[in-house]
């Protein structure tokens, strides 16, 4: 009786133990967690005040000549003529095309580049006879290939967006198909010994293992994808971004011309804070 008595009191000062380490777990966590929010927070403050900064000097720079107004222009000058542009529904017609060819153009290239890495990982005979004219392509300046695009498929998205491929679709291959190899074979090795396939191994091993650099990928093709855009629309577009550019430059209206390209630097942000959101997603589902 007394040792079942003692056993009782030895259980619950076990559980008890346990759950005073559980708390003290738990408290760190969350003052770890207030510590990370408020670094973020001061780091988005920062920025912040630096953009603010920069965009203030910059206008008094340009108001007072201490810059050339029409070379530079400012702040002001520049809102004032987007605003007008918006107005007018113009500035929506340029943006929406050169954001929809980007995001076809940056999906594709992804998409296209990593099916093609998963066929050298799953064929190392194909492997070897591709890795030549792979690395070929890779030194091979993209953006010359241009015209030879506009010549083959015409002069309309399909060669902007052939372009565009030509950048992302190389460097993803690489990238991915070098994470695949990557991969610890151990992995490998366990899944075949219980009985798993090719397939399996892929789906349960390679492909989550390399999620962390398919997202990296993906962060490289959003400004891979805007140069191909651009270039493209440099060559053979009437409208879009790359347009308004190309247009400012002919007319002398450099305002049109740095209005255009801090568009596509928003643009490119969302995109790639999109991206990042997805990397939470993943990474963060893969940790659980």
């Amino acid at each position: 009786m007394d040792e079942s008595k003692t056993m009782e009191a030895e259980g619950t000062v076990t559980i008890s133990g346990g759950l005073h380490s559980q708390q003290l777990a738990q408290k760190e966590y969350d003052r770890f967690l207030k510590a990370e929010r408020k670094t973020t927070h001061q780091v988005r403050l920062t920025q912040a005040a630096i953009l603010l900064l920069f965009l203030a000097l910059w206008e008094v720079a340009g108001r007072n000549q201490w810059i050339d107004a029409l070379l530079f222009s400012f702040p002001s000058r520049i809102g004032a003529l987007l605003y007008s542009k918006w107005v007018d529904g113009t500035l929506l017609i340029h943006v929406g095309v050169t954001l929809w060819e980007t995001v076809v153009g940056f999906l594709l290239g992804t998409l296209v580049g990593t099916a093609v890495a998963t066929m050298l990982w799953w064929s190392p005979f194909l492997s070897k006879v591709l890795d030549p004219y792979i690395v070929v392509l890779n030194s091979l300046p993209k953006v010359a290939l241009g015209p030879l695009f506009i010549v083959a498929l015409g002069p309309g998205v399909l060669s902007i967006i052939a372009t565009t491929l030509s950048i992302t679709v190389i460097i993803t291959i690489l990238t991915v198909y070098g994470s695949f190899k990557e991969v610890d074979a151990n992995y490998t090795k366990v899944i075949r010994i219980f009985g798993g396939s090719k397939s399996t191994v892929f789906q349960k091993v390679i492909l989550p293992a390399s999620y962390p650099t398919i997202v990296s990928t993906l962060k490289v093709n959003v400004g891979l994808s805007w140069v191909g855009v651009i270039v493209g629309e440099f060559l053979v577009s009437k409208e879009g971004l790359g347009y308004l550019i190309i247009y400012g430059f002919q007319v002398f209206n450099f305002t049109l011309v740095i209005g255009s390209v801090l568009l596509i630097a928003v643009a490119a942000t969302v995109m790639y804070q999109a991206v990042a959101y997805l990397e939470g997603k993943l990474i963060g589902n893969k940790r659980n």
